[in-house]
């Protein structure tokens, strides 16, 4: 990934860590915590999800990328919650 994309992938991480907080309720860490987790989650999902064949297009290339960000972030975010759940 060029620097490019990952400042693009922080900023669509942001997003996506607040549709993540808002979708998942329960297994959230604060707002700050929802969009560091998307941040995470969307720099994961940009380079995991093209590696296991996961391709799709929605209207524009931001959208998609928003869609992939939010995917990551909200797995990220039940992962989370599992996590702190167990212990």
């Amino acid at each position: 990934m060029t620097v490019e994309q990952l400042i693009t992938w922080a900023v669509v991480g942001v997003v996506a860590g607040f549709l993540a907080g808002v979708i998942v309720k329960g297994y959230g860490l604060g707002l700050v915590g929802n969009l560091i987790v998307g941040v995470v989650g969307a720099i994961l999902a940009g380079w995991l999800l093209p590696r296991l064949g996961v391709s799709f297009s929605v209207i524009n290339p931001l959208v998609t990328s928003i869609c992939y960000a939010t995917i990551g972030a909200i797995i990220l975010l039940i992962a989370i919650g599992f996590v702190r759940r167990a212990g």
